[in-house]
């Protein structure tokens, strides 16, 4: 049976391409998802699913309940796109000036759509339910994941996946990671106010751009200092604007940056330790400032045994060379709400490819990848969904 579900997967390879390559040419930001949720809940309805828009906000929960009694499982893909111009001169280049589809959720979608094309045809044969979660809002503050599961989108389920494609990671290959498997992430912005004057007067003056400058330097010691080498963690300064004029000492800096950790405590410890710098340093220049520390997504926790059942279900269809243990990564990751509602897995599925150029960073103008890696997101969910049958359980 499940090769007969595999080998109708992979006959919607085609139809799976042209939706991908569809939002990969119109790709919609963040919060700012209208016709993408709209095509993902119209194509769910043509399948006989269940369906519930405007989840959280954008969006789009479908429910298929099998013919026989077993566990609720949830399937997670995300949607959304970044503000960045898509160099690449393909055929399927975002139409969009400005905004392109650098991370992979385009493909993503189409994935778990073909997922669901396949799973509504044997729906008789499915024990338990299957909840095909697709979130807006992956990539900013606050995520979508949070708000779909306030607003009910995991009620009633047992255990949560969700796949992403790398292009770190070569096609044809899977990876799982135990426990700890992307940091939790926590954005700040410093605004340093002093009194501003002349370049060549600097003693009548408050500098806060030489504060600032301090605060760069002193925040750099939170990480080699008083977080322990046995933890990684990452403290990164990405903006400091301040002033315009050669010979203006100027009255205001503006710092940004990120917080990168796994452990909570050395979450809360890092926010501390920066919060009392930040204070201290101003306080010694004599200066004043505005904090804003916000606290985004946690880190993802992959449940053991359900990153072993993924691990055993991605092996017995794909074999031993395509599987392996991954490292967690330093990004963030939103699915992460999710594991705190439910127990759940977070896999990787590898769309390197450089015979046609898909060897970008994620985020970058010209990333792309493999659109063969949808083999492995999707055939995977299958297996996991009908495990039983792998397991020559029934």
């Amino acid at each position: 049976m499940l090769n007969q579900l595999f080998e109708r997967y992979d006959g919607l390879y085609s139809e799976q391409v042209e939706i991908r390559r569809h939002l990969h040419q119109h790709p919609e930001l963040s919060n700012e998802e209208v016709e993408t949720p709209k095509m993902v809940a119209e194509y769910l309805r043509k399948l006989g699913i269940d369906v519930r828009e405007g989840v959280g906000g954008r969006g789009v929960v479908g429910t298929l309940v099998g013919g026989k009694p077993g566990r609720t499982i949830a399937l997670r893909a995300d949607f959304d796109a970044l503000p960045i111009q898509d160099e690449k001169e393909v055929e399927y280049k975002s139409k969009v000036p400005g905004v392109m589809h650098a991370c992979g959720h385009d493909l993503h979608t189409a994935s778990l759509l073909g997922v669901a094309k396949v799973l509504s045809e044997v729906r008789e044969q499915i024990a338990g339910t299957v909840v095909f979660v697709h979130q807006f809002a992956e990539e900013t503050t606050p995520g979508g994941a949070d708000l779909m599961v306030k607003d009910g989108c995991l009620e009633g389920v047992d255990v949560i996946y969700g796949a992403h494609v790398m292009s770190t990671e070569p096609v044809g290959t899977v990876q799982v990671m135990e426990g700890y498997s992307s940091s939790a992430q926590d954005d700040f912005t410093i605004e340093v106010m002093g009194k501003g004057g002349h370049g060549a007067s600097p003693h009548e003056t408050v500098d806060a751009l030489v504060t600032a400058s301090q605060l760069v330097v002193n925040l750099q010691q939170i990480v080699s200092r008083r977080v322990s080498p046995q933890q990684a963690a990452a403290v990164t300064v990405g903006s400091l604007h301040s002033g315009e004029g050669h010979n203006v000492i100027p009255n205001q800096a503006i710092i940004k940056g990120t917080v990168r950790t796994y452990n909570e405590e050395v979450r809360e410890m890092i926010e501390g330790a920066l919060k009392q710098i930040v204070k201290s340093t101003c306080e010694a220049a004599g200066a004043d400032y505005k904090l804003d520390y916000i606290s985004d997504c946690p880190s993802i926790w992959n449940d053991s045994e359900e990153t072993a059942r993924v691990k055993d279900v991605a092996t017995k269809i794909f074999g031993d060379d395509k599987v392996s243990y991954g490292p967690p990564m330093m990004g963030s990751e939103d699915f992460a709400y999710y594991q705190k509602a439910v127990k759940g897995s977070f896999f990787i599925a590898g769309g390197r490819n450089p015979e046609i150029q898909a060897v970008y960073p994620h985020h970058h103008p010209m990333f792309d990848v493999d659109e063969r890696s949808m083999e492995y997101i999707g055939k995977t969910f299958i297996g996991l969904v009908f495990e039983d049958v792998l397991n020559g359980q029934s």
